[in-house]
């Protein structure tokens, strides 16, 4: 019986009010930490942008990319939920999700809306092919290696996703501020949604999952854009490292556990 009770365990954590704390907090780790990369520390928005061939952009999706494929390899390894392990891949595909789609928005022209559609598209595409495959897309179902990996593709799209819709609100007339305003109250929208609806838990979850990534990106731009584009003007190293110090101690304190598989129930009797 132990056993069962053991394998009903998914390998992602349990949908808390802790986990959307931590996930906002990645989220906007993810944008000043990509921002660091692609646009500070390799230049993309300086006058020596694109020096030597080099894209910023595509150069810092590389490296992130490089990460999260690394940690996505030990995460499906791995033969429990780790929460370390867990959120690091968060981190990292919300990164990697920024430059992608700066790269994508920017440097191929398609600007936001362009960007936003196409990535729309993926993570469709992603869930379409993973229901096809699995007949249901709810994280309570990752307990294997195929839908692990189903997992963190679409996490991986929509982050990316929420990077460019977050831009495009933001770049707009209601600036940083307003943009996090929106994606916060639309978040508040889908909570109330939870609890006083019989609306699909799976539907709004996705939907969540989705928003919280704009969110962060609107908040992390605050942070860090220029004072005279509506920003803190904060250094994009300095928001990065808190951000990441914020994440490692509500780790320690926030209870981690693992989500359970829908049969757990059965399995346990």
């Amino acid at each position: 019986m132990n056993k069962s009770k053991s394998d009903a365990l998914t390998k992602v954590p349990a949908v808390t009010l802790g986990f959307w704390i931590l996930k906002i907090l990645a989220t906007t780790l993810g944008e000043t930490g990509g921002d660091s990369v692609s646009m500070s520390w390799l230049g993309e928005t300086t006058p020596q942008a694109g020096h030597a061939g080099l894209n910023g952009y595509l150069v810092g999706t590389a490296i992130f990319g490089l990460l999260l494929i690394v940690l996505v390899w030990a995460q499906i390894r791995a033969r429990r939920f780790k929460p370390w392990l867990y959120w690091a891949t968060i981190v990292a595909s919300t990164t990697a999700g920024t430059t992608l789609a700066d790269f994508a928005t920017r440097s191929l022209g398609i600007g936001y809306m362009g960007g936003s559609l196409l990535l729309l598209a993926c993570v469709l595409l992603s869930l379409l092919a993973w229901f096809k495959t699995t007949g249901t897309i709810s994280v309570s179902s990752v307990v294997s290696p195929r839908e692990e990996l189903f997992y963190w593709i679409t996490i991986t799209f929509s982050q990316t996703l929420g990077t460019a819709l977050g831009d495009w609100i933001a770049d707009g007339s209601l600036g940083y501020a307003g943009g996090a305003a929106v994606f916060g109250a639309a978040l508040l929208v889908l909570a109330a949604l939870r609890y006083w609806t019989r609306i699909s838990r799976v539907f709004l979850f996705w939907a969540a999952f989705i928003l919280t990534r704009p969110l962060g990106a609107t908040v992390g731009d605050f942070f860090d854009k220029p004072l005279d584009r509506g920003g803190l003007d904060l250094s994009r190293p300095l928001a990065s490292t808190v951000l990441a110090v914020a994440i490692v101690v509500l780790i320690c304190l926030i209870p981690q556990r693992p989500g359970r598989h829908p049969s757990a129930d059965g399995a346990a009797a």
